[in-house]
């Protein structure tokens, strides 16, 4: 049987071992790099399932490794769990939308590590099946991972993309915030709501550069649908 293989890039030796040794216990195929620049190798070299990326290192910073793997189209469907000292909810926001599938705080509690890891496998691995959604036009693959608009092509975040897939799943249902984070952030993680909004404003624009009709539908007081 071939074991999910993690990724941890953590320039603290201490952390870094205390984070091999937990994963591996809990069955985990761990590899390690002590900066960014070693870690983009290994992640070219081993294909990781998911990666662990501390934010603040030297030489290669984490927001900006992440940034690289989510501008690769060989890389960027890798989930992305980005730890940080920094607590802010401005920080959590910028991780987050630079493409980062998760942000925990330091200090993190091992389960709760573990907890949101889990999450984030079982999401990939749901979105992993070759499958293609459209409505009105809009057609999304997830095999490809394209997404297109009366046949032009349409350029989407990690977030956006997830977003779309979810209302494309079950189009003119209406999706409360709550219940797009738990979908498409995992419900093992903390966003505020208003999250929700940013992202949904970037749908908008992407779907309607054209100057297309706007198919995302504002329920006040309920959330959001597609059509």
């Amino acid at each position: 049987m071939v074991r999910t293989t993690i990724l941890v890039i953590e320039d603290e030796e201490a952390q870094r071992l205390i984070l091999q040794h937990n994963l591996e216990e809990a069955g985990y195929e761990v590899i390690c790099a002590e900066n960014g620049e070693l870690g983009w190798e290994l992640i070219e070299d081993y294909r990781p399932d998911l990666i662990v990326l501390d934010w603040m290192m030297p030489k290669l910073s984490g927001l900006e490794l992440c940034r690289q793997i989510k501008s690769s189209a060989k890389t960027k469907n890798t989930p992305i769990i980005m730890l940080s000292a920094r607590s802010e909810e401005v920080d959590r926001i910028r991780g987050l939308e630079i493409g980062a599938d998760d942000y925990v705080s330091k200090p993190y509690s091992i389960k709760e590590l573990l907890a949101r890891i889990k999450g984030q496998l079982r999401r990939v691995r749901g979105a992993a099946v070759a499958e293609k959604l459209s409505f009105e036009g809009i057609e999304l693959d997830m095999e490809t991972y394209r997404v297109t608009r009366s046949g032009e092509n349409i350029k989407l975040g990690p977030i956006e993309f997830r977003l779309l897939a979810t209302f494309l799943e079950k189009p003119r249902k209406v999706w409360s915030r709550e219940s797009l984070l738990d979908r498409v952030w995992g419900r093992d993680i903390y966003v505020d709501t208003r999250t929700v909004d940013v992202h949904i404003g970037r749908l908008r624009r992407a779907l309607c550069k054209n100057g297309e009709q706007d198919l995302v539908r504002t329920v006040r007081g309920a959330g959001y649908a597609l059509g």
